[in-house]
């Protein structure tokens, strides 16, 4: 990073990349000072660079909004997520992969605050919408039923029962012909 930022400047592409992967580095070692500081300073590059409605920018912003809520910052976390969902929504459309991305991520935060009803409601919509844009077996499909079923499993509703591991196995079988 340091020598992109010498030969690139600060603001380059690859600089912000290679910074924006450092934070997620620094994110999941529990650094949360070192990674919020990269990842804010990344954010504020790009929407004044790229705009704030430009995919990296969504992408940073929505790694900030993962920081905050792996530290249980929830209501900083929901505020950055549902600007990045709101955004995406606008800018790529409700049926864009990065957008239910960001819809189910808004979901987890909900789940992460016991908003049970509105969690499950929000990654219901991200599985229909994935299940008619990308079809019924694509693995980012079966990602999104496991986390519906996991939404409803925590609830301990009868309907998640049979739901779980059909999805856990889907997902297994959609890897496993991926990777053969």
């Amino acid at each position: 990073m340091e020598t992109s930022k010498a030969k690139l400047g600060e603001d380059h592409p690859d600089t912000l990349t290679s910074m924006g992967n450092l934070a997620l580095i620094y994110s999941n070692q529990g650094r949360w000072e070192e990674a919020e500081k990269l990842q804010m300073q990344v954010m504020e590059t790009r929407k004044a660079k790229l705009g704030e409605d430009h995919p990296k920018t969504l992408i940073s912003m929505n790694n900030l909004a993962s920081t905050y809520g792996k530290q249980g910052r929830w209501g900083e976390a929901e505020k950055l997520q549902m600007q990045v969902m709101e955004t995406s929504k606008a800018k790529l459309g409700e049926d864009h992969p990065d957008t239910l991305t960001s819809m189910g991520n808004l979901a987890l935060i909900y789940w992460h605050q016991g908003r049970w009803e509105e969690a499950e409601k929000l990654q219901m919509q991200v599985m229909e919408t994935s299940k008619a844009k990308l079809g019924e077996g694509h693995p980012d499909t079966l990602m999104r039923m496991n986390n519906l079923a996991f939404i409803r499993n925590s609830r301990h509703e009868e309907r998640a029962k049979g739901m779980m591991p059909i999805s856990l196995l889907a997902i297994l079988l959609a890897l496993f012909l991926f990777l053969n």
